[in-house]
This record gives C-alpha cells, sequence and structure tokens, in this order.
C-alpha cells in the first residue's frame, strides 16, 4: 500500500494493539484460479523464538487451505479499524484559501507470511478454546465449549481445518490528518464529534490518540 512517512506506524506494541482490537482480517492468497480471500477471526500469538503468529480457521470446504497445500503459502492479512470522511469545511485553512478537498481518515495494519495447515483436531480445538476466551471474556456469563454436548463440538471441529501464518513483516497506515495544521486537525476533530455514527466517533478517538502520541513533549 501507499505509506507516505507522516502515515506510517512502526511501533510493534501499536500494531499489535491493533491487530487484537479488530481481529477480523481479510485472509487475501494467490491461488491457482487467481486471488482468494476469506474473512476470519485471527489470534495474535508469540512463539518460544518471540516471532508473531497469526491463528485462525477456515471451512473444511473452503478452497483456500488446499490451495495452501499446493505451495500458494504466501499471505497478506488485511486488518481494518475506524474509518470516517472527512469533509474539507471542518478545514480552518478552507476560510483562508479554499484550497481543500475531501478524504477520509482511517487506520489499517497489513501482515504477510506465509500460512502452514494445521489439520489437527487437537490443535485445532485448542486454537477455538482460546479463540472462545478472548472473545466471550466481555460477557457476563461467558460461553464455553463445554456449555455444548461433547459430540456437537466434536462434529463442528471436524468441519473446521486450523492455519497459522508466520509473520515476515507488519505495516501500518494510521491516516488520521497528521499532514494538516493543528487548526485543521483540530476542525476534523470537532467534525467528527458532531456526526451521529459510530464508525466517526472511534475515528475521532484514534485521531485524539495519534495526536498524543506525536505531538511535542
Amino acid at each position: 500500500m501507499y505509506l507516505p512517512n507522516h502515515f506510517k506506524e512502526t511501533d510493534p506494541a501499536v500494531l499489535h494493539r491493533f491487530v487484537k482490537e479488530h481481529s477480523l482480517g481479510a485472509l487475501v492468497i494467490q491461488g491457482s484460479h487467481g486471488l482468494s480471500a476469506e474473512h476470519l477471526p485471527l489470534l495474535l500469538e508469540t512463539n518460544e523464538a518471540g516471532l508473531s503468529i497469526l491463528k485462525a480457521h477456515v471451512a473444511r470446504a473452503s478452497q483456500l487451505w488446499q490451495e495452501v497445500l499446493k505451495g500458494h503459502d504466501e499471505a497478506l492479512v488485511i486488518f481494518q479499524g475506524p474509518s470516517a470522511y472527512v469533509s474539507p469545511s471542518w478545514y480552518a485553512s478552507k476560510l483562508e484559501t479554499h484550497r481543500v478537498v475531501p478524504t477520509y481518515n482511517y487506520a489499517t495494519v497489513h501482515a504477510y507470511g506465509r500460512i502452514k495447515v494445521r489439520d489437527d483436531v487437537q490443535w485445532v480445538r485448542g486454537l477455538a478454546a482460546r479463540l472462545t476466551r478472548e472473545h466471550e471474556a466481555t460477557q457476563d456469563t461467558p460461553w464455553r465449549m463445554t456449555d455444548a454436548p461433547a459430540d456437537f463440538i466434536d462434529e463442528q471441529l471436524s468441519r473446521i481445518v486450523g492455519i497459522e501464518i508466520h509473520i515476515s513483516r507488519l505495516e501500518g497506515k494510521w491516516k488520521m490528518s497528521q499532514n494538516r495544521s493543528e487548526a485543521d486537525r483540530k476542525g476534523v476533530l470537532q467534525g467528527l464529534h458532531r456526526e451521529s455514527m459510530p464508525q466517526a466517533t472511534e475515528t475521532a478517538a484514534e485521531m485524539a490518540r495519534v495526536m498524543l502520541r506525536t505531538s511535542p513533549e
């Protein structure tokens, strides 16, 4: 992706936080019949060597994991965060020059790596349990795999195949008006807060976080 320096995010802690908070990723590979994509909840973990690995499962009926077994194992996973339209009328500089245009503010992380298939029921069971704990943690009464009949869980697990992606490169792009003046950035924040859509509120919060992190001491 096009990545100007003022939008580039390289801090591993920030990138990892983002992936964990926006864990539904678009997994893209180049297969036998062209590009193929799956939208999957992914778990980010670190192995004994300190390397980052994304773990997920796909339907056994999916062609994606079979393409990997054929050698099409190079992958890109796209994690998309908050995004919102930015009106040029929000910029303070509009009143001065009128040399402004509409844009979008957004945050995204691209993870590159190679996929390994884990067609192992015990591995898949362990992953499903960890994914469940991760996503049920906010519930008043978290659902557990043991809440369902064992034979039903066994049947469901037989229908999925595990995959893991060993990350070779992470790229983060936070396009949050860093290339605008302080007055323009404040105008964008005010404009986003006036919008009624949740995405605008979330984008404003991420933008404020970026401004705080990049402001001079």
